[in-house]
């Protein structure tokens, strides 16, 4: 099960306002061998966080390395977030360093599925929305916005921003569900069919 699952979220927002951030700019390629999901969030938008391939100097410039968003989790990006191939790893480094949420007007399709997947939820808003909560970011630095997966709203200060998000989406973050957990839920409805079949067109079987 996934340990990141939630309904409400209240957590520092920041803002990369780029847009076509790909998987390679999220996780460069080289930082792939590993299985396991944790231990990627050190490694995420490496190029941008380091100044040397050793990842031991930080760049003062990049926002992430800035002390009031160190701790942000909440990411305000441009459209087509995600773009690029369609591993999992990056969704590992963004819910390994903590964020559970990212804002933009778009983002690659297979991403989105593998984002829920890993308790982090893709709102998208438009452009103009966008532009204003990261106007809002910019003046209230380290400041939190709240969202509500019950809702489907974001609040921003005294704004409410509403979004859809599929309601496989939901409850994938809100029960921390994986693939195996859920098809599962549905065992009973895949054992009735097996049990349908096997009488119903028995001649469908293969006997050794």
């Amino acid at each position: 099960m996934n340990v990141n699952n939630w309904t409400i979220h209240t957590g520092v927002a920041v803002s990369i306002p780029r847009e076509d951030i790909d998987t390679d700019q999220i996780l460069p390629k080289q930082f792939m061998k590993l299985i396991d999901k944790k231990g990627f969030g050190k490694h995420l938008f490496f190029d941008w966080r380091y100044l040397d391939s050793e990842g031991k100097i930080l760049s003062p410039e990049f926002v992430l390395n800035q002390e009031r968003f160190k701790n942000a989790s909440v990411l305000i990006a441009g459209k087509n977030f995600g773009c690029g191939s369609s591993r999992e790893h990056a969704p590992w480094a963004l819910s390994d360093f903590g964020f559970r949420a990212i804002l933009a007007p778009s983002f690659a399709d297979i991403f989105s599925i593998n984002s829920a997947k890993n308790g982090i939820a893709l709102i998208r808003l438009k452009k103009e929305e966008i532009h204003s909560i990261t106007e809002w970011i910019l003046t209230n630095p380290g400041s939190q916005i709240r969202i509500n997966l019950e809702n489907l709203e974001v609040q921003v200060g005294e704004k409410t921003f509403f979004f859809h998000l599929d309601s496989a989406s939901v409850n994938r973050i809100r029960n921390g569900w994986d693939d195996i957990e859920s098809t599962l839920k549905n065992e009973r409805a895949i054992l009735e069919f097996e049990r349908k079949r096997k009488t119903e067109k028995s001649f469908l079987d293969v006997y050794w």
